[in-house]
């Protein structure tokens, strides 16, 4: 895909620089950052240049920013020191100086809330005793590992460390929250019967297995203001398994998307690799598209736009050229979705959403990997 049309520019210029709602917040324009780990929070702290890592590309017009993955209070939520927690007093006000700044450069700013589940080693910080759990303690590769079931006593101490974060962010000043409920971490695990083997009221059918995740979106709602916004972030695929699927059929994809919407989903943020790939068979629909349609929330879509080879291959050093915006444009033309979120070609070029809102594609460049080893 190459921007080709005349009319690129002008399009982009309209149709992503007009102002979104999701519940009470109205996010400015249509262009979203994408969560990205990092790990440049030695002690789960986000020191000052995080701060400006965010503020930076808020100030360059990104619209929504949403933070990398950072962990909840429970001791088996994550497996590195350097990933940012939120929870903590010294990690909080790190974040909240995060929120300011990026308010300050004219954005809006929600924290992603993240439980890694089964993906947890033994052994690792920043509790290293804590245990790897997940619905069945069955990892997405299919194995089982080192790692227990979740008691209902497990469940409900998950249940609450997101309740706690999500006020958390609300009183720190953030704008929102997002639940990381993708890419085989421990929501996910619940979601996908791929790792969601139980036999309890937790597992069984589509909507047996979104009774988790439901239970987080409703403590997570009663914790915040009613006009405070709840995204979701799910995929079909896991970081394991790429061709997995939570859902053969619109059918079944909404039935596990409308227990999240009735606890309180305010809008959803669809993972894919390739935003422009269909969904389902005899429609062009995306992930995002099908979202919306199938519950009429606010969607975010995401997934290489802007470059031709999908975000994975970063991790093996390999770089991706320009894509175009041409197919982007059209679908948000259609209300396809409603934002979308950038995550490589905002992680190398804070300046992307500026170039982007005015047309100046020109000054776009390929995606060169080395940008995952600074904080620029």
């Amino acid at each position: 895909m190459t921007v080709t049309s005349p009319d690129a520019a002008a399009r982009a210029a309209g149709l992503l620089s007009r102002p979104v709602a999701i519940n009470g917040l109205t996010v400015p324009n249509r262009i979203a950052m994408a969560p990205m780990t990092r790990m440049f929070s030695p002690g789960g702290v986000p020191g000052e240049d995080v701060v400006s890592y965010y503020s930076r590309r808020a100030a360059a017009g990104v619209g929504l920013i949403v933070t990398e993955g950072t962990y909840v209070g429970h001791e088996s939520a994550g497996q590195s020191d350097r990933v940012p927690r939120f929870h903590g007093e010294e990690q909080l006000a790190g974040w909240a100086k995060v929120a300011e700044a990026v308010h300050a450069a004219g954005g809006t700013i929600v924290p992603q809330l993240w439980h890694i589940g089964m993906v947890r080693e033994q052994g690792q910080a920043p509790y290293p005793q804590a245990p790897a759990v997940g619905p069945s303690g069955v990892r997405t590769d299919g194995t089982e590992g080192e790692g227990k079931a979740m008691t209902q006593g497990d469940i409900d101490d998950v249940v609450a460390a997101f309740a706690r974060a999500a006020a958390d962010a609300e009183r720190i000043g953030f704008d929102g929250v997002e639940l990381h409920g993708a890419h085989g971490y421990l929501i996910d695990q619940f979601l996908w019967s791929g790792t969601n083997r139980r036999t309890d009221a937790y597992g069984g059918d589509p909507v047996a297995r979104a009774k988790f995740a439901a239970e987080v979106v409703a403590a997570v709602r009663a914790a915040v203001s009613p006009e405070f916004p709840v995204l979701f972030r799910y995929s079909q695929w896991k970081q394991d398994a790429y061709d997995a699927r939570l859902a053969e059929t619109p059918q079944e994809l909404e039935a596990i998307l409308a227990p999240l919407a009735a606890a309180g989903v305010d809008a959803f943020h669809a993972s894919t690799r390739r935003y422009w790939l269909p969904e389902f068979e005899d429609s062009d629909l995306n992930l995002a598209g099908w979202t919306k349609k199938l519950t009429g929330r606010p969607v975010v879509t995401v997934g290489s736009v802007g470059l031709n080879g999908e975000f994975l291959e970063a991790f093996q050093g390999r770089g991706a050229e320009l894509g175009g915006l041409d197919d982007l444009l059209d679908r948000m033309e259609r209300d396809e979705f409603d934002l979308v979120a950038v995550g490589r070609a905002l992680l190398q070029d804070p300046q992307w959403a500026a170039k982007v809102l005015a047309g100046r594609f020109d000054e776009l460049a390929p995606y060169d990997p080395a940008s995952l080893q600074t904080l620029s």
